[in-house]
């Protein structure tokens, strides 16, 4: 069986010229990249009138470590609707090179289901993460200048909220000492680093609107507290428009194309566990200008990509999405209903059964925002006819569309079914996107909403940091935005280790940290971090190149 690089460099692209013509852009609207992958200019975006796109959202059940294919099939059913005739765009995250080397993977698709130049998107593609880490760390960098310079503005270096960040999983690095050596050297100080999708730069740069906007944005970054508890901001230290000089490049939205040469918007790759998860608004609105129906995808599941799409991104971007595809795979569902995880290929009918109770929490979820979902049966070969037919009689009992998605093995084609069924959940016009909470509440309030509707917690307890975190922001403001939580992934609790659907459970706030220049404020639940650490053996170990030139060993 063929690799998914294989796959990827045994297909023949068309120029990416052409894939823009398909959209309507000329070439001089392009910025090329080479010869299949190219930026939109941001201007082209903004000169054309909006249209009348209907925009889906893909999002999964709570996932197995290997993830359940949620860009698969996000890349299936966009070829698929091309297929059913449908003028479909697909919208995606950029990959972080963090779990490209360390052991979940990409963020391209999977088998005949990708977008291409696929080991061109999962390493350096464009160059825009190596712009947000670059702009992170000139922040950074001028931060701790202004303290080695005398500290004008009086931050407390005790108070200091920014953090650096790398684009790779590197745990030594989450708690450091710098400053060390002596006058010349700086300010010693405790410090540390997260993962680029993770920094507040990222999240800017998934909801500016304009290069105006990303500078405002950036300016409004909160860095620390001085003694009195004031508030110190980015833009004091005169250095948004640097950071904004860096990213001018990047903000364009990358277009590319799938194996199947539907046109792709990949750009931006925040996560949705320790972030909000979702492409950047500038290439979805980019998608809804040029494209009939617009494909995008959300990280994890509907506790988290999803809630954080609904509550954050469409309520920051004026965004109203049609319908919502609700990803499912048999591996997942064992998993909730107690099989064993080197048993998860094992036919057991039985276990998906009692997993069930998952797929109906996500179900309830995605409706609780008013959008109807479809199940997408992600299907791979070990699973039995009589495991997916008992999803499917699940799907129906709760009165859902469902299909089969058989992208990874047979592409566009494998998807059809998914497309027509998501092309008559639109044709209903049934939606009535609503969030979750009014941001105006407390941001103890707002937590809490999402705690209890959409986790099923029991309520919230705080530690006493998070108590004087939200004391301290909404003393300055930050009281009235919607709250992004960082949380595992692999329950609807805080603790991975409570599979299906719990119950009986109360979520733990450790800390809330300011996101002004995005517009929210993160709240870190249980014991999620924001650098992740590599495996036992990287995958990055299995990594070369061939004497032909080819790659071996990415996916």
């Amino acid at each position: 069986m063929l690799s998914d690089v294989q796959i990827a460099e045994a297909a023949s692209p068309r120029p990416i010229a052409e894939i823009g013509e398909t959209l309507g852009l000329t070439a001089q609207q392009l910025e090329p990249y080479g010869h299949y992958k190219a930026k939109v200019r941001p201007e082209t975006i903004f000169e054309r009138e909006p249209g009348a796109g209907r925009l889906v959202l893909v999002t999964g059940i709570t996932p197995t470590a290997a993830g359940e294919g949620k860009t698969t099939v996000s890349v299936g059913l966009a070829d698929g609707l091309r297929r059913v005739g449908a003028e479909s765009v697909l919208c995606i995250r950029e990959p972080s090179l963090g779990p490209v080397f360390g052991i979940k993977g990409g963020a391209a698709g999977g088998g005949y289901s990708q977008v291409i130049p696929m080991a061109d998107i999962n390493l350096h593609f464009t160059g825009d993460l190596h712009a947000i880490t670059s702009a992170h760390a000139l922040l950074s960098a001028v931060l701790d200048n202004h303290l080695q310079q005398g500290n004008a503005l009086g931050l407390d270096p005790r108070q200091i909220t920014w953090r650096r960040a790398v684009d790779m999983n590197d745990r030594a690095l989450r708690h450091i000492v710098l400053g060390l050596g002596g006058r010349i050297d700086g300010v010693p100080r405790e410090d540390g680093f997260m993962i680029t999708a993770a920094s507040e730069v990222m999240a800017i740069f998934c909801l500016a609107s304009s290069i105006e906007d990303l500078e405002s944005r950036l300016g409004n970054i909160i860095l620390g507290y001085t003694r009195d508890g004031e508030a110190v901001r980015a833009r004091e230290l005169n250095v948004a428009g640097a950071m904004t000089l860096l990213l001018r490049e990047a903000i364009g939205p990358n277009l590319v194309q799938t194996l199947e040469g539907t046109p792709a918007f990949v750009h931006g790759g925040p996560f949705a566990n320790i972030a909000h998860g979702c492409n950047s608004l500038m290439a979805t609105r980019a998608g809804l200008a040029f494209g009939d129906v617009v494909v995008t995808e959300a990280g994890f599941g509907s506790d988290l990509g999803a809630e954080k799409f609904f509550d954050i991104k469409c309520r920051i971007g004026g965004l109203s999405p049609q319908a919502t595809v609700l990803v499912a795979t048999i591996r997942a569902l064992k998993l909730h209903g107690g099989a064993a995880k080197d048993a998860l290929t094992t036919p057991d009918p039985a276990a998906v059964r009692r997993g069930l109770v998952n797929l109906a929490a996500h179900i309830e979820n995605i409706r609780g925002f008013g959008v109807e979902p479809v199940v997408a049966i992600n299907v791979f070969g070990t699973d039995s006819e009589e495991e997916i037919a008992a999803v499917a009689e699940a799907a129906e009992a709760e009165g859902t569309r469902w299909a089969r998605s058989d992208g990874h093995a047979r592409g566009g084609e494998g998807c059809e079914d998914l497309a027509r069924a998501v092309l008559a959940a639109l044709d209903t016009g049934a939606a009535d996107y609503r969030p979750k909470y009014d941001a105006s509440r407390s941001i103890k309030e707002k937590i809490e909403a999402i705690a209890t509707n959409v986790y099923e917690a029991d309520g919230v307890d705080y530690q006493a940091r998070a108590d004087k975190d939200i004391a301290q922001l909404e003393s300055i403001g930050m009281g009235d935005t919607p709250v992004c939580i960082a949380k595992t992934p692999n329950s609807l609790s805080d603790d991975a280790r409570k599979l299906g659907r719990p119950t009986g459970f109360r979520i733990t706030i450790q800390d809330v940290r300011p996101s002004a220049g995005a517009g929210f404020v993160v709240a870190r639940a249980g014991t999620v971090m924001t650098m992740p650490g590599l495996p036992k053996v990287p995958a990055a170990e299995g990594m070369r190149i061939a004497e032909d030139g080819s790659v071996v060993g990415l996916f």
